[in-house]
């Protein structure tokens, strides 16, 4: 049974408020749902939001998917911040699939690392005017002696 932490409409017409349920994600948006983690009153200002943390990390840590607006209230709330803080990181699961995500993260990078190399020497001939000593009064300017290209064909 795949659990969806989400919103539950409550409250009079063009009144709304809301409950944050955990429920069924197969069951209808104001159906049945398995327990109340919180509630949250968008119409007063500011928003009132209530949530039981406990509930909440509970619920995340058996694997419930908050939806996009109940994750941000969770953030409010600092319940998202103490879940995320608690899960391990990903490690890619078997060596098999480590090695495929490696391989195709390689792909991926090929192309990024070639435009780089590309912008490279761009980045390098900008990079003598950038690099001139600053000093208190002003940038340093050069003095360098240009010769016309003729002159150099006449000796």
């Amino acid at each position: 049974m795949a659990v969806k932490l989400r919103l539950m409409r409550m409250g009079k017409k063009k009144q709304p408020t809301y409950r944050i349920v955990a429920a069924d994600s197969r069951s209808p948006r104001d159906g049945r749902f398995i327990e109340i983690v919180g509630t949250y009153a968008p119409r007063s200002d500011p928003s009132t939001i209530n949530v039981d943390n406990d509930k909440a990390l509970a619920w995340l840590t058996k694997g419930a998917q908050p939806t996009e607006t109940v994750r941000k209230l969770l953030q409010i709330s600092g319940a998202w911040d103490v879940y995320s803080s608690s899960r391990p990181a990903k490690s890619g699961g078997s060596p098999a699939k480590a090695g495929s995500a490696a391989k195709a993260s390689a792909v991926k990078a090929a192309p990024a690392k070639a435009a780089a190399a590309k912008a490279t020497p761009a980045k390098a001939a900008a990079a003598p005017e950038a690099a001139a000593p600053a000093s208190e009064d002003g940038p340093v300017t050069e003095d360098v002696a240009t010769e016309p290209a003729d002159a150099s064909a006449a000796e």
